[in-house]
């Protein structure tokens, strides 16, 4: 395109104002007309944009950027997501559902969104980070708020040195520059462009041991996914999960001594299993304070050639729910979800071509809604762009048991209870004089780090909710409260008054 005509065609993208996504698609339409031009990505018109806004120094238009940003649901939960992988390596594991693909790490599939990008950076810490912060700001994404998610075989089973030197390679690229070692490239992120304030590390339940989550702290986790998959004992065996029930509960007790905040994954429609068994499984989950996850992702099985299960299959062993039996399961699902806990995922991004049998409907979310269902999970009531007003909403708190101690749910909510904007999960433990602020969230549309803008990020509700913390666990008898804050994220409670002791930030409560 002449420079003189590109010029002239995000000048008139900047006066014309759209205001609605349907907008946009006409403008495109009469601009490409107009200029004899190809019509052009949002991706293209986005880059072109901020360049006429440097080089004019004219106002941005928000709402005009806003429309040019590519799936801006990624960011509206607050953060950045940024998931990598880890090298193909051996899994302890012997689960009949698992892919085992060569050249990825188990349970991976290569034609995953997120493992096509790991494999074609030949795995490379510091390139798929730095990859997918820059695909993030091209695609109108802000990243300054990282969510750190590491995902491949068993994390626990990987040896040590790789370990560290993964994270360390991270938060090399966070950064922008190498660093002589892990805990100086931690320290420059406190205060980086680009801030890791979330690590999310997943591992087995047989793997956490108060060693293994010592180091994981070392490395600046926050976040354990584990796979439970079932709650019942005999469908674990038939699957060869090699684990037990008790193994769990005992696992999912240390996370919480830790400070942890945990996702479950559980999978409905496993060998051996009823709607009515994996029903239980669920009630059990938020009946029995043994358990009690904070998230969950639900991943309905289906076979892939590469599994044991495979052959199950074909031999008329195994068969995967049907869609409306499926349906009607996660609808019962969905019903008993308690409202502090958050649905990360209803099925897992496999591509159809790779499902040989099972659910292929990759919109479940969409589909359930159309059949009227009501769901109080944290992501459906999620304030996501929302403006709010502090006098608009109600502070809630929900007290329930958990392994020993008790949790308390705090959270801003609309008085209808169908908006969700900020919440803090205090754990209060049984048997200790240190409480535990194991997440702080607040929802709306991120905002760079320093912006004046307002937002539901920057109307005070994390201060507020930390100060409902301190006070309630001062109440109760705690002399100490811990925040297991993540690297980026630990200015924000330094301001506080927290000090950092042991990889927490901490501050002495006064009674």
């Amino acid at each position: 395109m002449v420079k003189k005509k590109a010029e002239q065609l995000i000048r008139d993208l900047h006066n014309a104002r759209p205001q609605t996504p349907d907008d946009l698609h006409q403008l495109k339409r009469e601009l490409a007309k107009r200029y004899g031009t190809e019509l052009l990505s949002h991706t293209n018109l986005l880059g072109r944009y901020r360049q006429f806004l440097k080089d004019e120094r004219e106002p941005a238009n928000d709402h005009t950027l806003k429309l040019l940003r590519r799936r801006s649901v990624r960011t509206l939960s607050g953060v950045a997501p940024i998931t990598v992988l880890t090298k193909p390596y051996p899994c302890p594991g012997r689960c009949v559902y698992c892919p085992t693909e060569r050249n990825m790490p188990k349970s991976y599939i290569a034609s995953e969104p997120a493992a096509a990008r790991a494999l074609a950076n030949q795995f490379d810490p510091y390139k798929q980070v730095k990859g997918r912060i820059k695909q993030l700001e091209n695609n109108g994404h802000v990243a300054d708020k990282i969510e750190l998610i590491v995902l491949g075989g068993t994390w626990s089973f990987y040896e040590k040195d790789y370990r560290e030197w993964f994270i360390k390679r991270c938060f090399d690229a966070a950064n922008g520059m190498e660093n002589a070692t892990l805990g100086e490239a931690q320290k420059m992120n406190e205060t980086a462009e680009h801030r890791i304030i979330g690590l999310t590390l997943e591992t087995r339940p047989d793997y956490v041991t108060e060693e293994e989550l010592w180091h994981m702290r070392l490395l600046g986790c926050t976040h354990v996914q584990i796979g439970i998959q079932s709650l019942d004992q005999a469908i674990l065996d038939l699957i060869k999960r090699d684990d037990t029930v008790e193994s769990m509960a005992h696992a999912t007790a240390l996370l919480k001594q830790f400070g942890f905040k945990f996702t479950y994954h559980i999978m409905p429609g496993l060998p051996g299993a009823t709607p009515e068994k994996d029903i239980q499984t669920v009630e059990m989950l938020f009946n029995d304070e043994r358990f009690q996850p904070d998230m969950l992702k639900i991943y309905p099985t289906v076979v892939v050639k590469s599994s044991l299960m495979y052959q199950w299959w074909k031999a008329g062993k195994y068969k995967p729910y049907d869609d409306q039996t499926l349906q009607d399961l996660l609808i019962e699902i969905k019903r008993r979800i308690p409202p502090y806990v958050r649905i990360n995922r209803l099925i897992r991004d496999i591509p159809g071509n790779d499902i040989i049998d099972g659910n292929l409907v990759t919109n479940l979310r969409q589909k359930l809604q159309e059949r009227g269902v009501a769901c109080q999970c944290i992501r459906c009531r999620e304030a996501k762009g929302k403006k709010v007003r502090m006098e608009d909403t109600e502070l809630v708190i929900r007290t329930y048991p958990s392994s020993g101690g008790t949790e308390q749910f705090i959270s801003f909510e609309s008085p209808d209870r169908k908006t969700i904007y900020a919440f803090v999960r205090l754990f209060l433990p049984g048997h200790s004089q240190q409480a535990f602020v194991r997440e702080l969230h607040t929802y709306g549309e991120m905002i760079p780090v320093g912006s004046a803008k307002k937002a539901v990020q920057h109307v005070g509700f994390g201060k507020r909710l930390m100060a409902e913390a301190e006070k309630v666990s001062a109440e109760k008898g705690f002399n100490k409260l811990a925040v297991i804050a993540g690297i980026g994220v630990r200015e924000y409670y330094r301001k506080m008054g927290y000090k950092d002791e042991n990889t927490y930030v901490v501050k002495r409560l006064a009674k």
